[in-house]
């Protein structure tokens, strides 16, 4: 059997890159390291150990037996030796690194970014990268440690926390609502100018809810402008344009400001779950932890 001595922790760090993200290339790429040098520390720890860990093909990886059981161990000596030099630190609570956070354009500017502004304004080692957009993120593959998604989950392989809720309401602008009366009731508002957005699959059909009670209703918009972003819709709302229905996140300052009222206020769309996903495995970096309790008490505090 073995001694290991020729192996270093380095190697089981490679290891675990090479198996979370199924690539050298990848795993090369998170690791800052050239893709030869993380081949021949797979060829180094498979000598050692005098088993084959992983099958190379020419397009994909894919994990032995041994290699599956050996990545398990590595994975929570890696957890482990984490665990242990926060405890050793001189400030065991300090953040430091990189926090890799992955969101929609909408949701990282008018929530994250605050929240990370705050959050690195009280830990001043630690860096941050926001990865805004509305594509599908692998967050094994592209080395994401966390991400805020607004909506029903489809994803099975990661590890969710449901944190909040989001609700979209109808608003419209001070000046808008002086030169138009809304009908009393909201079933009628159906003829009233309306900002719609165009990547939904029913752009101008609000489907809402009344806040107290369990009357729902449909109403079909005749729209007088079409944008492909909520936050064009909010600035044309802003700008007299008519009605738009806006998620609640997206509206808060504006609200507050008086830019926008909020109409029909007892009606709103049903309510999306928040949850914040992690990369499979049982560890939680501190960093992600104190990120979302911060995110958390931001969310409760709106």
């Amino acid at each position: 059997m073995s001694s290991l001595r020729n192996l270093t922790f380095e190697h089981l760090l490679v290891y675990i890159a090479v198996i979370e993200t199924g690539s050298l290339t990848r795993a090369a790429r998170r690791m800052s390291v050239c893709k030869s040098v993380v081949s021949k520390s797979i060829q180094r720890l498979e000598l050692e150990l005098g088993v084959s860990l992983i099958v190379r093909t020419t397009r994909r990886i894919s994990v032995t037996e041994a290699g599956a059981s050996f990545f398990e161990a590595c994975r929570e000596m890696a957890r482990l030796a984490d665990e242990a030099v926060s405890l050793v630190s001189p400030s065991a609570h300090a953040l430091h690194g990189t926090l890799r956070v992955a969101s929609s354009v909408e949701y990282s500017a008018a929530v994250l970014a605050p929240v990370l502004a705050r959050l690195r304004s009280e830990h001043p080692d630690l860096c941050i990268e926001m990865m805004s957009g509305d594509r599908y993120i692998d967050l094994v593959v592209e080395g994401v440690d966390v991400a805020v998604r607004v909506g029903e989950l489809t994803d099975s392989s990661h590890r969710a926390l449901r944190i909040g809720e989001v609700s979209k309401w109808l608003v419209a602008s001070p000046d808008f609502l002086l030169r138009n009366t809304l009908p009393v009731e909201i079933a009628d508002a159906g003829k009233v100018p309306f900002v719609a957005l165009s990547v939904l699959a029913h752009q101008s059909r609000c489907h809402l809810v009344r806040t107290a009670g369990r009357d729902s209703l449909e109403i079909n918009f005749d729209a007088c402008l079409v944008a492909d972003t909520m936050y064009a819709c909010r600035a044309a709302a802003a700008n007299g344009a008519g009605l738009t229905l806006l998620s609640d996140f997206t509206v808060h300052a504006d609200i507050d400001a008086g830019r926008l009222v909020r109409v029909y206020d007892d009606w709103s769309s049903p309510a999306l779950p928040i949850h914040v996903l992690f990369p499979p495995g049982k560890h939680t970096p501190l960093k992600v932890r104190t990120f979302v309790d911060t995110l958390k008490a931001h969310i409760g505090a709106c």
